[in-house]
């Protein structure tokens, strides 16, 4: 459930379908900036800058692309767990978990029940947030 506070940020209310949280939803590259064109040029000096260039940038290439390879095998793995996750917490009624995010990162979370009990437990923190009482920051979110 998407809902806005008196001060118009979003936040969204939802239930945790596995046992665990997204690891890969943590990273960042914010501040690493990978230059776009590389120097050009036929004189001695633009070989080096060349070179240095490489020399920056193939290292964040490489470090962006492990990171976008870490999390598609981290979402197939998903994806292929959900089946039996899901699966289990029905058959032996384990509790949901509600989660509130802001944007996409989770601020608050805490165990709700039966899927009944967690559809309530939404709506109220949803009440509580178009209220302006956002719920305490327990994950060590941004907000």
């Amino acid at each position: 459930m998407k809902v806005r506070s008196p001060d118009r940020t979003v936040y969204r209310i939802t239930r945790r379908w596995v046992p665990w949280q997204r690891r890969s939803r943590r990273l960042s590259l914010d501040g690493a900036e990978v230059p776009v064109d590389p120097p050009s040029g036929d004189d001695p000096f633009s070989m080096i800058l060349l070179l240095i260039w490489l020399v920056i940038a193939v290292p964040i290439i490489l470090v962006i692309v492990a990171i976008m390879l870490l999390t598609g095998i981290e979402l197939l793995l998903l994806l292929a767990l959900l089946p039996f996750a899901v699966g289990a917490r029905v058959l032996f009624g384990r509790h949901w978990t509600v989660e509130v995010r802001h944007g996409f990162t989770p601020i608050h979370e805490e165990a709700a029940g039966t899927w009944a009990e967690s559809g309530v437990r939404i709506r109220e923190l949803a009440r509580e947030i178009e209220s302006g009482s956002v719920p305490d920051d327990t994950l060590g979110g941004l907000v």
